[in-house]
């Protein structure tokens, strides 16, 4: 079976990650640490970005290795099995400091895997349509008439 595009999973990321951003756009540590909505908001984007990573092929992680993958992947790990143990600066520090060059990276994969994408012929819609088509294909060779139970 073909591996699956990792589209869907790289716009999560760098979707996440945007909203983050917007929701962290002139907050300080201060302001961020009492606010408890915006830190639901944050870990949870995380938790996605995590999650989302851990379904990258390895051949996109290999092309950057400067991203801790096993950390992005583990993040996830930590907030929902340790959440009482995750201090409000250490979940600041990474997104000021560490979702940027993952957005950067994933952006540009995200491109060029769209690029690759546009290359290739076009395919069924949907996998309903695959498999009509491949029953249509089936009844044309049978002699196009399709048994009746009557």
């Amino acid at each position: 079976m073909a591996e699956r595009s990792p589209i869907a999973r790289l716009t999560d990321i760098v979707d996440a990650i945007e909203l983050i951003g917007r929701e962290m756009a002139g907050v300080t540590l201060d302001a961020f640490e009492p606010d408890i909505r915006k830190r639901w908001i944050i870990e949870r984007g995380i938790e996605i970005v995590s999650e989302a990573s851990r379904h990258l092929p390895n051949d996109v992680k290999a092309r950057y290795l400067d991203i801790p993958w096993r950390k992005v992947a583990g993040i996830g790990n930590v907030l929902r099995h340790n959440y009482e143990d995750v201090a409000a600066p250490i979940m600041w520090a990474l997104v000021r400091d560490d979702l940027p060059p993952l957005q950067k990276v994933c952006r540009e994969e995200l491109s060029a895997e769209r690029e690759r994408n546009a290359a290739l012929p076009a395919g069924p819609d949907s996998a309903e349509d695959y498999v009509r088509d491949q029953i249509r294909s089936a009844e044309g060779e049978a002699g196009g008439d399709a048994p009746s139970d009557g």
